[in-house]
């Protein structure tokens, strides 16, 4: 069957979104999901205004933390039919050689909304059945949420989930976030779940309180300490709490390469520097200095869709708030709300609505 839907498109970066539509139909194993909400991530304004190219052709439609209710369902994808679903941001096929041995992050076949294929910054979007997150509407409401909010579960929630799992946080851990805003903020209470203690690194003294009040115990502006100054205030933190001066797990998450000099920056021996912003910028670092403290960097790309329920398990459960991060906007003022995200008018994730 096919449904009358619309998207906003980019046809060239920096000009305005144009509306079109287009019939959503799903093909074989594919679903249709009718949009409650898709967040608007950093990701999103370097492909808008800094020249990321994205794997697909323009036009294309960007967007890739959707959430919303499976209308249709090709052969092969009915179980989902009428299902309040969470769309990961990066779909791996799940059979190739990759995927088969658990690293479906590099999967050369995998499909990332608003990247590789249309994305969610629309009435309706087709994607394959496989690797959806069912939301249990139920115990969202119980606490407060609606399903449009959840919508950033697929990236800003995930993927620093992802990296925290990866990095091997635990209880008495001292972890490092740099960049306390967006998928920053909640990487500082996703780290907070798994048990570590927290400091929280940025410029902006007003993300600094807003994540104080949710699993940050430490809060430091990077502009008020160089980087031997920097380093030195963890490494009191540290030893006033009781935690190791070894084995910091480092989250860069700012996307920028001031972050990520700061990062670098706050080696020690045995360190885990995880990166999971993205900048376009380059930055120079003595590589050395991995091998000097026995340490290492690795990269975080999406998050693979097995681990979704148990991210979204920490939302349910009140582990991680959503709510006071998050605010919901129509999808008609895309052409608004993108340069207001981008000049940091709007300081939560701004999450866009579809019109019924």
């Amino acid at each position: 069957m096919s449904i009358d839907a619309y998207r906003w498109q980019m046809n060239k970066p920096g000009e305005p979104f144009e509306k079109v539509a287009f019939s959503a139909v799903a093909a074989a194993t594919e679903v249709v999901v009718k949009i409650a909400g898709c967040g608007v991530c950093h990701t999103d304004l370097g492909y808008y205004y800094d020249g990321v190219r994205t794997n697909s052709a323009l036009p294309l439609t960007l967007g890739h933390e959707i959430s919303g209710r499976v209308v249709e369902a090709g052969a092969g994808a009915e179980s989902w039919l009428g299902k309040a679903v969470i769309v990961p941001a990066v779909l791996p096929c799940g059979e190739c050689d990759l995927c088969k041995r658990g690293l479906q992050p590099i999967c050369r076949s995998q499909k990332m909304p608003g990247n590789d294929i249309q994305g969610g910054f629309a009435s309706h979007i087709v994607v394959p059945g496989r690797g959806l997150c069912e939301v249990d509407e139920q115990r969202l409401a119980g606490i407060g949420l609606n399903l449009a909010q959840v919508s950033i579960v697929a990236d800003a929630l995930t993927t620093p989930y992802q990296a925290v799992r990866r990095a091997g946080v635990t209880p008495g851990s001292l972890a490092i976030v740099i960049g306390a805003g967006g998928v920053g903020g909640y990487c500082v209470q996703v780290a907070r779940a798994f048990g570590a203690q927290v400091v929280a690194i940025d410029v902006d003294d007003e993300k600094l309180a807003a994540i104080a009040a949710h699993g940050a115990s430490l809060t430091l502006n990077a502009r008020n300490h160089d980087a031997k100054a920097l380093k030195a205030a963890v490494s009191a933190f540290a030893k006033q709490s009781g935690l190791r001066s070894t084995e910091w797990q480092i989250f860069e998450c700012s996307g920028s390469a001031a972050g990520q000099l700061s990062a670098f920056g706050l080696l020690v021996h045995g360190a885990t520097l995880s990166v999971v912003g993205f900048t376009m910028d380059r930055v120079e670092i003595r590589l050395s200095n991995l091998m000097a403290f026995d340490a290492r960097a690795m990269g975080n790309w999406g998050c693979p869709p097995e681990y979704y329920p148990a991210a979204l398990g920490l939302v349910l459960d009140g582990k991680v708030q959503l709510s006071p991060f998050v605010e919901e906007h129509p999808l008609d003022s895309i052409n608004q709300i993108f340069p207001a995200v981008h000049h940091r008018e709007i300081k939560k994730r701004a999450v866009l609505t579809p019109t019924a």
